[in-house]
């Protein structure tokens, strides 16, 4: 962390403001399933980033003027791009809906879209077929040509650009539909994957970022709250058989905790391990949770 300033939360929220953008009812409505925030959070952590990454949307959009005056060709409006990593259950969802709250808030004459590289990963039927089901998240199991793509065309100023859907009630891609984006301001990708290198090594997705956040955690927290939102999961899902807990919710519950817990252990702790945690040291800032989810301390790059 020798590139890194750490700084408390009490020393970071000395940078917030009094304004209360948000109330306790609109926020229980984005968190994630799991996590755990509250107003105190807004005001001590988040607004204070998200004035960071204003300066930094507005000093990309100057330079790009700049550019584009140099080499006598019209204005291009490249959205700014915020990428937010992180283990699973860390709370990387909420993190970003928060922040796209946040931002229209503050900055309402911003266009501001949110969306998830789930969508990008192969359907269940490939990841059977490429024998990766049990590789699931991890880097072979999304199709980085297509994200690559995709971020291609939405810097190139392209009016639409769709993307492939994921439903966590299926745990699966959504056959026939497509989210889309449509020259966002400011546009936040989500997801495990943002700052990884592709297996191929050719790829680079986080080269199209402007900002990258990467959310931490002590290894034992993140499974502890991985196990409770398995649990919840299973309580909430036992009389949706649509639901792809289904199953689970309605057989032992002692066989579905130790399956969770195998899959904890042989899957996402092994790819948190091998492939996200490493890409730690490529974000702009990191946000330290300990516990109950409370960040207590943030790490921001010198360069």
């Amino acid at each position: 962390m020798d590139d890194f300033t750490k700084i408390s939360r009490r020393q970071w929220s000395k940078l917030s403001t009094d304004n209360k953008y948000i109330t306790a009812d609109e926020l229980n409505k984005l968190v994630a399933l799991g996590d755990v925030i509250d107003t105190a959070d807004v005001n001590e952590i988040y607004i204070p980033l998200i004035k960071d990454l204003h300066l930094f949307a507005q000093h990309k959009k100057m330079l790009s003027k700049l550019q584009d005056h140099f080499m006598g060709r019209d204005e291009i409006k490249h959205p700014f791009i915020i990428g937010i990593s992180g283990s699973v259950a860390v709370g990387k969802s909420t993190t970003a809906r928060l922040l796209q709250t946040l931002l229209k808030r503050c900055y309402p004459d911003l266009h501001i879209q949110l969306m998830t590289t789930d969508g990008f990963l192969y359907p269940n039927q490939e990841l059977e077929k490429r024998r990766l089901m049990s590789r699931k998240g991890f880097p072979e199991s999304y199709n980085m040509k297509l994200l690559c793509d995709f971020l291609s065309d939405v810097t190139s100023e392209k009016s639409i650009v769709y993307y492939p859907l994921y439903s966590q009630e299926l745990s699966d891609i959504v056959p026939g539909k497509y989210g889309k984006i449509t020259q966002p301001d400011i546009l936040i990708i989500e997801g495990i994957n943002t700052l990884q290198l592709p297996p191929n090594g050719v790829v680079v997705t986080s080269d199209f970022f402007d900002f990258s956040i990467y959310i931490d955690a002590n290894e034992d927290l993140i499974e502890t709250w991985f196990m409770q939102r398995f649990k919840h999961l299973l309580k909430i899902n036992k009389h949706n058989p649509d639901n792809y807990y289904y199953a689970w919710a309605n057989g032992p519950l002692d066989v579905a905790v130790n399956r969770a817990e195998r899959i904890w252990q042989t899957v996402d702790l092994v790819n948190l391990r091998e492939y996200i945690a490493p890409t730690r040291s490529r974000a702009n800032v990191i946000l330290h949770k300990s516990h109950g989810h409370r960040i207590d301390s943030i790490y921001v790059r010198h360069y």
